[in-house]
């Protein structure tokens, strides 16, 4: 089939029948079929970075390929699981189904992330350390390093599927001597000595939605990403309970904490850490419809 009867044909046939999640803003009809072209063409990359790119002509096999990856993309598998590419603060990234696809939301979590150690840097005048914990793809950890590479990471997660997806982004990106990677529950794999009081800037994108509500989930994301990513207990907040506890113990004077919040936590959770002896500046970051989606809190004492 000529190029542009197959173009036409598909995004015709996305526009059609593919149902494109609230939280995927980047991707369209179009961005789709780019990208799974540009893969069917073995060059992948994210649903953002097509933009602006043209598209190679595709061979017969080339042809079928994109076929059979429009097929999967509409029976619900995610277009990053299929490309295995996912853009991130800018900053394009290796994904699949052994963490959860990184999503724009969690960029409102980095880029006041990003703020805090630039200001931090200019305070202190040293490279800093930074701690990312439930790191999923560690997407905040190599996205972070390579916008702000001043610093050392430390990052970790419950799962090893995670961890070995996030060893290959920090690879990907070069970035060996930065960032280092541990398989952990939270903070438990840093309980020493070593980096209590050390770490100027600790952030985590923890699962956060309640265990009642999992099965109301659109089957794109309960099929296809891992519950550890996403399953927060009983009220969607185990992690955070956990991480506002510890945090103070790892956190130099002067340090902050950051986490992204499920809709409807931030109140509480803001309320917790203002009653919290050891943190102030509590600074929440809301989305453009005004929710609280993070909040950031200083270590005083």
């Amino acid at each position: 089939m000529k190029q542009d009867a197959l173009w036409k044909a598909q995004l015709e046939r996305l526009n059609d029948q593919l149902e494109i999640l609230p939280d995927k803003p980047e991707e369209t009809a179009e961005t789709t079929l780019k990208a799974l072209w540009l893969t069917a063409a073995a060059r992948p990359v994210s649903a953002e970075k097509t933009r602006g790119m043209a598209l190679p002509e595709l061979k017969d096999d080339q042809q079928n390929l994109l076929a059979e990856l429009i097929e999967k993309r509409l029976s619900g598998i995610p277009l990053a699981h299929l490309s295995g590419r996912q853009q991130f603060m800018g900053v394009e990234l290796l994904a699949g189904p052994q963490a959860l696809v990184p999503r724009k939301e969690t960029e409102l979590l980095g880029f006041a992330a990003l703020d805090h150690l630039r200001e931090l840097h200019t305070q202190l005048q040293r490279d800093l350390s930074m701690m990312d914990v439930c790191t999923g793809a560690g997407n905040l950890a190599v996205a972070l390093t390579v916008l702000f590479p001043q610093m050392n990471v430390f990052a970790a997660d419950l799962s090893a599927d995670a961890v070995s997806l996030a060893e290959r982004n920090v690879r990907f990106h070069h970035l060996e001597e930065k960032v280092r990677l541990r398989t952990s529950d939270v903070l438990d794999a840093f309980d020493t000595d070593a980096f209590y009081e050390s770490i100027d800037v600790l952030l985590c994108n923890p699962p956060y939605i309640s265990s009642a509500k999992v099965p109301e989930m659109h089957t794109e994301i309960s099929d296809h990403e891992p519950s550890l990513a996403f399953d927060g207990g009983a009220f969607g907040i185990k992690v955070l309970s956990k991480l506002a506890h510890d945090a103070p113990k790892y956190l130099r004077v002067g340090g902050w904490l950051g986490f992204e919040v499920g809709l409807g936590q931030g109140p509480a959770m803001q309320k917790r850490l203002t009653i919290h002896k050891q943190f102030d500046h509590i600074q929440p970051i809301l989305d453009s419809d005004g929710h609280i989606r993070a909040l950031f809190a200083q270590r005083i004492v």
